[in-house]
């Protein structure tokens, strides 16, 4: 790992930059992607899944013979390990429920804020090198708890043209409606357009490589919303000598077996946690099965040194990290002066993993630095607040003559003249 000692703040930027493609590497791919799969659709998608999946597939929805056998394929205690993060999954979510918030804003005049649920999303669950099942409990259980009507799931399907068993029954045990043998661009594609096979969703929720983020940013273009800009993983850890050495290391090698473009960070205050967790990553990579894809972002990730609290606190927003791990005697000064981040564990015994698995927070999360501006996944993403209002008589007496005034400022007649009508019509009662 590269180790830096004191950065001087002009260089940050340039040492915390992400090991991303530039966009103009990828966008040309994504455009091209997009406008077959608008003009062609099916047909593209065919082509698109041989060219980057290599596998013919011709026939995309999953059949409920293909669910059924995946059923019988998920082992028991896997199974009961799902059940329970769905479980936990479920408390936490259900929790950030709210009811219609009510106010009268002025004498008569009465407003106010319900939720409805987005009716149709579109869910997309890397495959890849690994099938991220997990991430289906993190996206289709609160669609579920919100009330989606329709759940699309798409998935890339492997070298025999199926999707792995774990993927099919967590998204079974989880209310989807469809799940699609599609992946990559031409399943952003698909689901941002609607196909002869695929539906077209409202909004697209999913992380994805880089491809998959610019997909998606793309779809924005045509009117589907999507959750966030959502790309290779990363982590970044505050730890000084309260820390254990073997478990930043091992926080540290779960996220770089994501992929090769992952990203892994260790700030800290202390020259010799440094050099401890260094030995200890050297020690457990060889352990690893995914060891390989590992090293890769191993390569590009950074061990930092700074002198102080202060300045670490500042480099760690600056940064932004989707994951951010805070070990330290000082926990509460770190806590509070934390502003960009996505989803933070704190404490010896607070592996990342467990956000990502089982503790019930949700692991879709902002990466890139865009935690600067926007939030998780929660309950929230999957539904629109829509505010109501009902005036009076009295209501309109009460505001009419303050809305007059503003429309004839702005110039806009026909404004003024809706609330003039209405004001004379009272004179006489």
């Amino acid at each position: 790992m590269n180790k830096i000692y004191n950065p001087k703040k002009e260089d940050w930027p340039q040492l915390l930059k992400r090991p991303t493609k530039s966009l103009a590497d990828i966008e040309t791919t994504v455009n091209q992607v997009f406008e077959e799969v608008q003009k062609e659709g099916d047909t593209a998608l065919i082509k698109y899944t041989q060219k980057f999946d290599g596998i013919l597939v011709d026939k995309f929805l999953v059949s409920e013979s293909e669910i059924n056998e995946a059923l019988s394929l998920v082992s028991k205690p896997l199974k009961d390990a799902i059940g329970l993060a769905k479980q936990n999954i479920e408390i936490f979510h259900k929790a950030q429920q709210t009811g219609k918030v009510e106010v009268e804003t002025a004498i008569g005049v009465q407003c106010w804020q319900e939720k409805r649920p987005i009716q149709k999303v579109g869910l997309y669950i890397p495959g890849g090198t690994a099938p991220l099942f997990s991430t289906i409990l993190m996206l289709a259980v609160p669609a579920s708890i919100a009330g989606c009507t329709e759940i699309v799931l798409c998935s890339p399907p492997n070298k025999e043209g199926r999707i792995h068993p774990a993927i099919l029954y967590t998204a079974h045990l989880c209310g989807v409606t469809k799940i699609f043998k599609i992946g990559g661009i031409q399943a952003i594609s698909a689901m941002t357009f609607g196909t002869e096979t695929i539906p077209q969703v409202y909004k697209i929720f999913g992380p994805g490589n880089q491809y998959v983020t610019v997909a998606k940013q793309l779809a924005t273009k045509y009117g589907v919303a999507i959750d966030m800009p959502a790309g290779p993983s990363e982590l970044l850890v505050m730890a000084d000598d309260s820390a254990k050495a073997e478990f930043v290391a091992s926080d540290l090698l779960s996220q770089a077996e994501h992929g090769v473009d992952s990203q892994v960070i260790l700030v800290s205050t202390s020259k010799v946690l440094l050099e401890d967790v260094e030995k200890e990553i050297e020690q457990q990579i060889n352990d690893l099965p995914r060891k390989e894809i590992a090293q890769k972002a191993i390569d590009n990730s950074k061990l930092i040194y700074v002198e102080s609290d202060a300045i670490a606190q500042e480099l760690i927003n600056e940064y932004g990290p989707e994951h951010y791990i805070i070990c330290v005697k000082n926990e509460a000064s770190y806590l509070e002066n934390i502003a960009n981040a996505g989803s933070i564990f704190i404490g010896n015994y607070t592996p990342e993993s467990a956000g990502d698995y089982a503790s019930g927070t949700n692991h879709t999360l902002p990466t890139n630095g865009y935690t600067k501006q926007y939030s998780g996944v929660n309950l929230d993403s999957f539904m629109k607040i829509m505010t109501f209002q009902k005036i009076s008589k009295v209501g309109i007496k009460t505001i009419g003559e303050a809305i007059e005034i503003m429309a004839d400022a702005e110039g806009l007649q026909a404004h003024k003249n809706a609330v003039t009508l209405r004001l004379n019509s009272l004179k006489n009662e």
